[in-house]
């Protein structure tokens, strides 16, 4: 069986889990992706994930370093229809491997280049580490009670900027492939961590924007206040507690009747006749708050998770999703229900056990049936199909199509509400998509999330065209289907059997539209033994095994009694699960941004319509996937430290005269460049860290060095000094994430656009994350309830008169 994408040669030369993460998504569609490998071998090849981001492709040894292998490379290369690498521009220029040098014999090729910062700004020649990105944009800066014990940011291991990029990267790449067949040239697609990540907050930018512009319109609190007080009823609704038997939970009560349910099977049915409890989960007072609280985590603890489960079974308007570790994820009864899991034959690990396909396609399935290469295993096939390429430059046209969009003509039809889902189509509205949303006649729940009104659906709704409708009368499903009738591509995220029953789901629309690419978006799935239940950002975090790979071994695994040591320890797990900057909802939504940029290629190329399905589960699998895989004899995962500080004594915070700063030193020429500037060369003649091996042995022996030297100077300083000298260092940032994307740092780097909105008028906004070397992007803008249901029912052949009559009765609702 071969998969759609098996016209297509790529080439990564790419040292990190953004760039294999890519190839490996386009190798399991039916792409040749050649891994260019160093001699020894990528250093993923060290990591658990090797064999699932390996899959699939080819590899062929070269020192790029030699002229001779860095001919085999542009040889490859040449043929390539696609280029991933996430090398720095400068050392690719050394080895003539830089865009300008490929695009000139090879005009057609997408060159897809991944760096740290950006190829402007300040930081655009440092190391582009995702620890360095995180602490440098203020992931890591507590914004209330810390994940860990004591003072000062905490490491947060989940690889949040490394998958934005990857998905940014991927929906750059099916958009220059899209737009190539148009024009019949290829194009530089570049990308950032630190741009990409902005992806991942679906308000917070929003809300830093109006309290800089309305200092006194709303004073937001943290949720626990210094007193570990709950602050928003949040915590209550979405209970983090320990069951009798130890197992930690994350329950989903959002909505009124379902806090109820819960409220019921906790046995405090009674508190809503009692007049001590008559305004609950809503108290003024801290005190009340905090007793609540306890009550609540009391009650949790006196059943076992296998009473709770029964409970789940009986009542589904109650349900939590257990903490799970590790690779548990894989053992998950909707991934195994769903298909969403793999056992691949490796012949050098055996059987591996491995998330399937993050994007399931019904018409053109992924090959998923082919292994991690040895290293160079195709080597000599490599090396001679590269001589045989044609080495003289092609001229062409590169005027063509140079300013336009790159998905311009292409639409979509967005069926859901909130963001995991929908900010998938947002993206792609910069890239030139048109995406008409049907919004219920109240508004999309994302418009009034927030304090602030309009604040919560600012960012989601960029670019869209709002339809507002109630969507179970008759009419508002006819205008619905002739909206599908001209649209490319549909986006849906109800729950499994919203959109069937409203005669809207993928076998009722393509039996009608059979070009259309349906994209299913849902938390869970579709059918199984979730498809019906609600899906949180922390009920994924939790069922994905996100949380706990945040939390390392800041959470214990021992029981207890303590309802002080539980409310620190729920603190702790909300905290893991919810980073300030990036969660669930912003890793699903970056997946179904690549589904569509898929459809829309593949649309593009005449491929016919067909089912896809995207979960919110599978995605942070895959987002997982250094912990979501097993086999015998695997490497271990990294895991943070009982402090919070990071994966060793290279790769965390350190604490300086003034601030904290992060450390990216994993490499062997990592630790080179950092025991060649002055301060630490006493470190390079010290026998304990004389290699790699003995410095794993000697560990704490060399935080406590580390820590020394750095504790003698700002971290201000030391940023200044070490990326002078080519050592990853920042300083990391105190601010949050949104702060600092809307503020200096955000200017400097050209991340930001001003764009007027008919809600805020001028504002800055983070620009598009994709940027293209012949393509344009545009920054696109909100919009309000049912702004453009006129104009486009009138698109659709309807009158004034008719207009008037739906709106009238209630079926629409117009701007």
């Amino acid at each position: 069986m071969s998969g759609p994408l098996d016209h297509l040669r790529v080439v990564e030369i790419s040292d990190g889990l953004t760039g294999a993460q890519a190839g490996q998504f386009l190798a399991d569609l039916g792409a040749e992706v050649v891994a260019v490998e160093p001699p020894g071998g990528s250093v993923l090849r060290a990591q658990a994930a090797y064999p699932f981001l390996a899959r699939g492709k080819k590899s062929v040894v070269l020192d790029l370093h030699e002229p001779a292998d860095a001919e085999v490379a542009w040889g490859l290369a040449g043929e390539a229809d696609v280029l991933i690498t996430t090398l720095r521009p400068a050392t690719l220029e050394r080895f003539g491997l830089d865009h300008s040098v490929l695009s000139v014999v090879n005009p057609r090729l997408v060159y897809g280049s991944v760096t740290g910062w950006g190829r402007t700004g300040p930081m655009r020649d440092a190391k582009g580490y995702e620890g360095m990105v995180l602490a440098k944009l203020g992931a890591m800066a507590t914004t209330f009670a810390s994940a860990s014990a004591r003072p000062g940011p905490t490491f947060v291991s989940v690889p949040y900027a490394s998958w934005s990029a990857t998905q940014a990267l991927l929906q750059g790449i099916f958009a220059g492939l899209a737009e190539r067949e148009t024009s019949g040239l290829g194009q530089l697609v570049e990308v950032s961590l630190a741009k990409a990540l902005s992806g991942q907050d679906p308000w917070n930018q929003a809300n830093t924007m109006i309290a800089q512009r309305f200092p006194d319109a709303f004073n937001a609190q943290p949720p626990m206040s210094e007193d570990g007080v709950p602050n928003y009823t949040f915590t209550f609704l979405l209970l983090v507690a320990m069951t009798k038997d130890g197992h930690w939970l994350q329950f989903s009560q959002t909505q009124p009747r379902l806090f109820k349910a819960f409220i019921r099977a906790l046995g405090l049915e009674w508190m809503h006749d009692d007049p001590e409890w008559k305004t609950l989960p809503n108290f003024e007072a801290p005190e009340q708050r905090m007793k609540f609280w306890d009550i609540m985590l009391t009650e949790a603890r006196k059943k076992t998770l296998a009473e709770w489960e029964a409970v789940f079974d009986e009542d589904p308007n109650v349900f939590a999703e257990t903490f799970r570790h590790g690779s548990e994820v894989l053992h998950h009864p909707q991934m195994q229900a769903g298909g969403h899991v793999v056992s691949i034959e490796d012949p050098e690990r055996g059987a591996v056990l491995q998330p399937g396909a993050l994007v399931e396609l019904s018409g053109t399935p992924a090959d998923l049936g082919h292994s991690a290469p040895r290293l160079d295993e195709h080597g000599a096939e490599l090396r001679a199909r590269a001589a045989a390429v044609h080495r003289e430059p092609v001229i062409s046209d590169d005027k063509a199509g140079r300013g336009e969009l790159p998905l311009a003509g292409t639409t979509i039809l967005e069926l859901g509400t909130f963001y995991a889902a929908p900010f998938g189509a947002t993206v792609l509205t910069d890239l030139g998509a048109r995406v008409i949303k049907i919004e219920p006649t109240g508004g999309d729940p994302m418009r009034t999330l927030q304090a602030f009104p309009e604040s919560g659906g600012l960012k989601v709704l960029q670019g869209k065209e709002s339809v507002a409708l109630d969507i179970s009368a008759p009419e508002a499903k006819d205008i619905v289907g002739k909206i599908a009738a001209t649209a490319d591509l549909v986006l849906c995220s109800f729950r499994a059997g919203v959109a069937e029953r409203l005669g809207l789901g993928a076998e009722d629309l393509l039996s009608r539209h059979p070009n259309l690419f349906y994209v299913d978006a849902p938390g869970y799935g579709v059918g199984g033994t979730h498809g019906h239940r609600p899906a949180f950002a922390p009920t994924i975090s939790a069922g994905a095994g996100a949380a706990m790979r945040n939390a390392g071994a800041l959470v214990p695994k021992d029981e207890t009694d303590d309802l002080a040591v539980i409310r620190a320890r729920s603190i702790q797990l909300t905290a893991a699960s919810m980073s300030s900057a990036a969660n669930p909802d912003g890793i699903a939504a970056l997946g179904v941004g690549t589904a569509l940029s898929l459809g829309a290629y593949l649309r593009k190329r005449g491929v016919p319509g067909q089912h896809a399905l995207t979960t919110m589960l599978n995605s942070t699998t895959h987002a997982l996937c250094e912990d979501a895989i097993e086999y015998a004899n695997r490497p271990a995962a990294p895991t943070v430290d009982s402090d919070g500080f990071g994966f060793g004594p290279l790769y965390r915070l350190y604490e300086t005269a003034q601030d904290w700063v992060f450390l990216a030193a994993p490499a062997k020429g990592d630790w080179e460049d950092l025991v060649g500037v002055p301060a630490f060369a006493a470190l390079g003649k010290d026998a304990r860290f004389a290699d790699a091996e003995a410095r794993a042995a000697h560990a704490d022996e060399l935080v406590a060095e580390l820590s020394a030297v750095f504790a003698t100077r700002t971290a201000e300083d030391w940023e200044r000094e070490l990326l002078a000298a080519d050592v990853g260092c920042v300083k990391a940032d105190t601010r949050t994430v949104d702060r600092n994307y809307l503020g200096d740092f955000g200017a400097q780097h050209g991340y930001l656009d001003t764009v007027h909105s008919p809600i805020f008028e001028d504002y800055p906004r983070v620009g598009p994350v994709v940027g293209f070397s012949r393509s344009a992007t545009t920054a696109t803008v909100g919009c309000t309830l049912g702004q453009h249901t006129e104009a486009v029912l009138r698109e659709y052949g309807y009158d004034d008169a008719t207009i008037a009559d739906l709106a009238d009765r209630g079926v629409i609702v117009t701007g």
